[in-house]
């Protein structure tokens, strides 16, 4: 390792560490938050010594007794889902998976089936590498990633946006200039956070090459071949070989790198020169067997060409016993100069006997692929069924492998129906993936094909034909219609929309068409819901006249969220009545269809504040969603139910399920989605974090940035939820421009549900930038709103927006009367975290205006919720409002010996399990981290027990666990005096 001193120095202290994490979490430590994953981003030309550095770096990491698992991405397999991360699994002993109870959710990464979500898969892999990670730590070592696959490149920036919290070291080699250009920005975005160390390998010098020529060769001549190599050192050895065995000129300039290398395989006689040829065109296949195959060679005659390659160093023998020549330069050559023809018939060969050892269609894709140059019904049925196997964890190779097909497909009329059908899954591929414009122009181009040809006879194949491409044209138009509104073009898509629903399709296509429009209407600045009401109607009427029971159940409900939305709460309680008791007496089956629709009811639930009721629906519409692979409404059923808990005051959940919907945003590549996805998880930072903490507004303005320069409610969403982030971060100035940008200066463009809430800001910079009558102004529109919503935490937020005027003037006890209605307005409805934040701000102006004990109780009531509810805004506002005094918890008690068995007796063993961990003083990441579950379980059981036991906070549940422990020695001391 001549000349990587530096590097090695670097890579050595991240081992160790990684190393003393694991030992520690093994005696018991917790592994702490600076000890999370990091990634070690390793760069350089071809040849530079990249491969040879992380090779090195393994075995470093084997000697301190850590898990090594090495993979290589390869050229020719970029379409091969997660063949990275497959490759380097491939090394795990096969008992290490053993009582994995998320072994099915990352399936894919073990080269086997199952219909799984690619985001759980994303997650579920983070809980593997941490338990991989125990007990000794982890390498994960990745080469060549420069040539990963679409669906690897996705996993690695999840693992990179959301850090292991175990010993875990993820080590990767790329060449910078011939990566994507999504991996290197996020890899260089992540350099500032620490989660990613770069390491840009420079050549070596003319002393490190002349230590590798050894002390045999003149300087002079040694001078030379550095010079010609520039210090690579692939070239240097490669340029030294071929002087030692006298193949090079002396007299003329050293040859470039390929015409060495080119020059080598030139002796090779044609048997071996086959050999070769199969092994760089097989690649990950490329077995000693499969190999024989497809050269014909076999017995006594292969086993001498393979030593005698091996010999050369041309070939190598890599893990799994595959064969692999000495460096991916010399594969690309080889590929290169092995004729097209020849290259052909090694991948039908290789084909074949992957069928015949039953591979799926997804690992025999690839080679049917490449052996596909004419129409080939069969061939393309392999990549028909890998693409459909492959659709919601890899979308990008499934749209991939459908273009193959479509390509090859015939253009004639036999054959126009699969067209449409692969034309409008492709579409559907692409839209997963990020490829929404692309998408769009597929779908635009299927909706603008004739039904069919004018000249063709109406008989009755013909016109059950033509009904059949009527139904796949509004599938095309809905899902373009959706499409555009990622895209933020809901204007287009509703004309879309209206054009189709004008042509007289069938009532069920009326059923259709009328759902995405209910949708798109309120998120397009040009059209309201009272615009598309009549078409909802006719919608709803058509459902009806069908007896479709699913599809009127859908139409109530997008009905119920444009009348929430636009402030009807009479008609939306109504239509959320109609459209819960449907959804609730169907099953899950006939939901399937139904998962936007159960998305909008349970918004339209929240936006009426039904809590309950939408977490209800919304928690079941996303197991259906997750389950049916319906990925474009997820991120949808997750912000509700991220709304829903920072209402509640779960806000550990809200942000997990933020950062849930984060991930799918930025997969499917659209920026107004990935704009209120932003702006929900900013709303959950803010609760989440303490007064100060940088980012809520950071993530907000991240939001606003995605937003772009709109209008819309996309772009509206976001700048009220930055207003917010400001005003916390203590500029009120920025908070009441963020908002009027948001609004207009009739604040016409805030949803009028949630507007009283909104004023709220408006409100409180108003006063602290000294302008109280805009103050007075706004407060009271509050008031005339709220009462005109008529639901109860909207008059809560207009209540505390009038309680800050008396206190801006020096009446306390109106204010203190003012938020203490508040908070009993919001307890109402369920809306703790309002009720706490009411009860906080009202605490000490209680004490103030000589209330009693009024205040203290008010003020332990909110500071309870708030650690319950995990809101270090609300403690950070509970600490700077401590009435004077007083306000300290009133001890948990103490209970007896009987009492304190009989409380914990209730307590499942899990339950016990997390509360000594919580005992401990884990946070619920760190617990979940440690039990390989997922932190919204550790929060569930913790919930439990806070229930059975009777304690409202960690702290209390932390004392009760230790007096069971004194009770526990104390009780042995008494038996052993017995």
């Amino acid at each position: 390792m001549l000349g990587r001193s530096v590097e090695l120095a670097r890579l050595d202290a991240l081992l160790d560490r990684a190393a003393d994490g694991a030992r520690g979490t093994a005696r018991g430590e917790e592994f702490p938050d600076s000890g999370r994953s990091r990634l070690v981003d390793i760069t350089g030309e071809a040849g530079i010594g990249k491969s040879r550095l992380l090779g090195e770096v393994c075995a470093r990491a084997r000697r301190r007794g850590m898990t090594v698992l090495r993979g290589r991405a390869t050229e020719y397999e970029r379409q091969v889902p997660f063949q990275v991360f497959t490759d380097a699994l491939a090394h795990l002993d096969p008992h290490a998976l053993d009582g994995f109870q998320e072994t099915d959710a990352v399936a894919p990464l073990l080269q086997r089936s199952g219909a799984v979500d690619r985001f759980g898969l994303h997650r579920s892999t983070a809980v593997l590498l941490a338990r991989l990670a125990a007990p000794s730590g982890l390498l994960l070592a990745l080469d060549d990633l420069h040539w990963a696959d679409p669906a690897s490149l996705e996993l690695l920036d999840h693992l990179v946006r959301h850090p292991v919290h175990a010993p875990v070291v993820l080590a990767v080699t790329r060449r910078d200039r011939q990566s994507p250009e999504s991996l290197a920005a996020r890899l260089t975005r992540e350099l500032d956070t620490g989660t990613v160390v770069r390491l840009g390998l420079r050549p070596l010098s003319a002393r490190n090459c002349a230590e590798l020529a050894g002390p045999g060769l003149p300087p002079a001549e040694t001078a030379a071949l550095y010079a010609a190599s520039e210090g690579n050192p692939f070239y240097f050895l490669t340029l030294l070989q071929a002087h030692r065995g006298g193949t090079t000129p002396e007299s003329s300039a050293p040859p470039e790198l390929g015409t060495l290398l080119l020059d080598e395989l030139t002796v090779l006689d044609p048997s071996r020169r086959g050999i070769v040829d199969a092994v760089a065109v097989l690649g990950e296949h490329a077995t000693p067997a499969m190999v024989s195959r497809v050269t014909g060679s076999s017995g006594a005659a292969f086993t001498a060409d393979v030593h005698a390659l091996t010999r050369r160093d041309l070939l190598r023998s890599a893990p799994q016993g595959l064969l692999t020549l000495r460096h991916p330069v010399v594969r690309t050559l080889v590929h290169e100069g092995t004729p097209f023809l020849r290259r052909v018939e090694i991948h039908r060969l290789a084909a074949q006997e992957l069928a015949r050892a039953g591979a799926s269609a997804a690992e025999r894709a690839h080679h049917v692929e490449q052996s596909l140059t004419a129409w080939d019904p069969a061939a393309v049925a392999v990549l028909d069924e890998a693409a459909a196997r492959t659709a919601r964890t890899a979308p990008a190779s499934c749209a991939h492998w459908l273009d193959v097909a479509l390509r090859h497909l015939p253009h004639t009329p036999e054959h126009t129906s699969r067209r449409r059908e692969l034309i409008l899954r492709r579409a559907h591929a692409l839209a997963a993936c990020g490829g929404l414009r692309e998408s769009r122009d597929l779908l635009q181009e299927l909706i603008a094909t004739p039904r069919r040809s004018p000249g063709d006879p109406a008989t009755g194949e013909n016109k059950g034909l033509g009904e059949h491409q009527d139904r796949l044209r509004v599938r095309a138009v809905v899902l373009c219609a959706l499409v555009e509104r990622h895209l933020g073009r809901c204007t287009e898509a509703v004309a879309l929309l209206r054009r189709e629903l004008a042509r007289g399709p069938a009532p069920a296509d009326v059923v259709r068409l009328g759902l995405e429009l209910g949708s798109a209407a309120p998120q397009d600045s040009d059209t309201s819901y009272a615009q598309v009401r009549t078409e909802v109607e006719v919608a709803l009427a058509a459902a009806r006249s069908t007896g479709d029971e699913v599809g009127e159940a859908g139409v109530l409900a997008v009905a119920a969220l444009g009348e929430a939305y636009e402030g009807n709460m009479t008609a939306a309680h109504g239509l959320a009545r109609q459209a819960a008791a449907l959804v609730d007496s169907l099953p899950d089956n006939d939901l399937t269809a139904l998962c936007e629709p159960l998305a909008r009811l349970g918004w339209a639930e929240a936006f009426l504040e039904h809590y309950p009721d939408a977490e209800r629906h919304t928690e079941r519409g996303l197991d259906i969603a997750r389950r049916s692979g319906q990925l474009y409404v997820v991120p949808h059923l997750l912000l509700c139910l991220s709304h829903v808990r920072v209402q509640t005051c779960r806000i550990s959940s809200a942000l997990e399920l933020a950062e849930q919907a984060e991930d799918i945003a930025r997969g499917i590549g659209s920026d107004q989605l990935l704009a209120v996805v932003l702006a929900s998880k900013a709303a959950a930072l803010v609760a989440a974090c303490p007064p100060g903490d940088p980012r809520p507004l950071a993530v907000a303005e991240e939001a606003v940035t995605a937003a772009g320069t709109g209008v819309d409610w996309w772009a509206s969403t976001a700048w009220c939820i930055f207003s917010w982030a400001a005003l916390m971060s203590g500029d009120p100035v920025r908070a009441r421009d963020a908002m009027l940008q948001a609004g207009g200066p009739e604040l016409q463009r805030i949803q009028p549900s949630l507007r009283p809430l909104y004023l709220e800001i408006l409100v409180t910079s108003a006063l602290v930038t000294d302008r109280p009558e805009e103050a007075r102004s706004w407060a009271e529109r509050a008031r005339k709103e709220a009462e005109q919503l008529g639901l109860p935490m909207q008059r809560s937020s207009a209540l505390r927006s009038a309680a800050h005027l008396p206190l801006a003037q020096g009446d306390t006890a109106a204010a203190a009367d003012l938020f203490a209605e508040a908070a009993a307005e919001s307890a109402r409805c369920g809306a703790v975290f309002w009720e706490a934040h009411s009860l906080l701000l009202g605490a000490p102006l209680e004490a103030a205006a000589g209330h009693g004990p009024g205040g203290t109780r008010a003020w332990l009531r909110g500071r309870r919720l708030a650690e319950a509810g995990g809101s270090g805004m609300l403690v950070g506002l509970a600490d700077a409002t401590r009435p004077p005094g007083g306000g300290s918890e009133p001890p948990y008690g103490s209970p007896d010996r009987a009492e304190l068995t009989q409380r914990l007796a209730t307590l499942t063993a899990r339950e016990l399990e997390i509360a000594e961990l919580v005992a401990q003083g884990l946070t619920s990441q760190a617990i979940a981290d440690r039990l390989y579950v997922s932190r919204r379980t550790v929060e569930t059981h913790v919930s439990r027990a806070f229930r059975k036991t009777g304690v409202s906070s960690r702290t209390a549940l932390a004392t009760l666990m230790a007096r069971r422990r004194s009770g526990s020695r104390f009780g042995d001391a008494r038996a052993e005096q017995d």
